[in-house]
C-alpha cells in the first residue's frame, strides 16, 4: 500500500548482508506470510508525522485494513499503520474505531510495542476519568485483556506498563489477575505445538518489572499474593535482574 514510501528507506546493511538481515528478521519473529523490508523505526516515525500531515490522512488509514484483506501489508506498512493512528489528529471517538480495526492486526512483539509506545495522545485521556473518552478507552482495554488473541492481550498488558502504572497500579494488577493463560490462542503456538503464549507471559513479567521501578511496595505485596504461574514469576525476575532500574532490588 505504502511500500513505494518504504522502500528507499531500506538500509543497504539489510540489501547486502544475509547475517544481518536474518538477524534482524529473527528478532521481528513475525508469521509466516508477514514480509519484512527491514526499515528503522526511526525513519517510520518520520514517514508517519509526514503522513499524518496530509489531507488525507484520516482516508489513508481507514485504507489499510482493505488493504491488509486483499494482500498482506509489509511489517513495516503495519508498524507505519499504528503510528500514524497515534499521530493524526482526530476525536478520541474517531480514534477508538481506527483502533478497533487495527488491534486485530497485531500479529508480532514490534508492531504492538511501538505503538503502545507512541500513543502519547492515551496520556491526555486519563487526565479527566470522568469523561466518556476515559470510559471509552478503558472499557476497548479491558475487552483486550479478556481476548483469546495473544496479541491483543500484550496489547493492553504493554499499554497498562507504558501509562497506567501510577495512580491506576491496582487496577492493572486486577486485570492481571483476571487473564486466563490457559484460553489464549498462540498462532505461534499452533504452528509449533506450545500451548504457551509466551508473549503474554513475556509482557507481564516486563510490566511487572517496571512496576516494580516505579513502585516497589505494591509491586511486592502483589507479587506475594498473585496467583500468576510460576513461569510468569521466574521471567518477572529475570526482568528485574537485567533492568539497571531494578537489578539492585528485591522483586519480593
Amino acid at each position: 500500500m505504502i511500500e513505494s514510501l518504504l522502500f528507499p528507506l531500506v538500509p543497504e546493511r539489510f540489501k547486502e548482508d544475509e547475517r544481518y538481515r536474518k538477524g534482524q528478521i529473527n528478532i521481528i519473529n513475525a508469521l509466516p506470510g508477514r514480509r519484512i523490508m527491514g526499515v528503522h523505526i526511526p525513519d517510520m516515525k518520520e514517514l508517519a508525522k509526514q503522513l499524518a500531515k496530509r489531507d488525507d490522512a484520516l482516508f489513508l488509514l481507514e485504507s489499510f485494513k482493505s488493504a491488509e484483506k486483499k494482500e498482506k501489508l509489509y511489517h513495516e506498512e503495519i508498524v507505519v499503520w499504528g503510528l500514524l493512528l497515534n499521530y493524526v489528529k482526530c476525536s478520541v471517538v474517531q480514534r477508538l474505531t481506527l483502533l478497533e480495526d487495527f488491534v486485530p492486526v497485531i500479529d508480532n512483539w514490534a508492531v504492538c510495542d511501538v505503538f503502545c509506545s507512541s500513543a502519547k495522545w492515551f496520556s491526555k485521556v486519563l487526565k479527566n476519568k470522568q469523561s466518556s473518552d476515559y470510559v471509552l478507552m478503558m472499557s476497548f482495554l479491558n475487552d483486550c485483556f479478556v481476548s483469546h488473541r495473544e496479541f491483543e492481550v500484550r496489547f493492553a498488558i504493554v499499554m497498562s506498563m507504558c501509562y497506567l502504572l501510577n495512580d491506576d497500579i491496582q487496577m492493572v494488577f486486577s486485570r492481571f489477575d483476571n487473564i486466563d493463560l490457559n484460553s489464549i490462542v498462540s498462532e505461534y503456538g499452533v504452528q509449533n505445538r506450545i500451548n504457551a503464549p509466551y508473549y503474554v507471559k513475556m509482557g507481564l513479567a516486563w510490566c511487572l518489572a517496571t512496576a516494580l521501578a516505579k513502585n516497589p511496595d505494591a509491586t511486592r505485596c502483589y507479587m506475594n499474593r498473585c496467583a500468576l504461574p510460576d513461569d510468569v514469576k521466574k521471567l518477572y525476575v529475570r526482568k528485574v535482574k537485567e533492568s539497571f532500574r531494578t537489578r539492585d532490588v528485591n522483586p519480593y
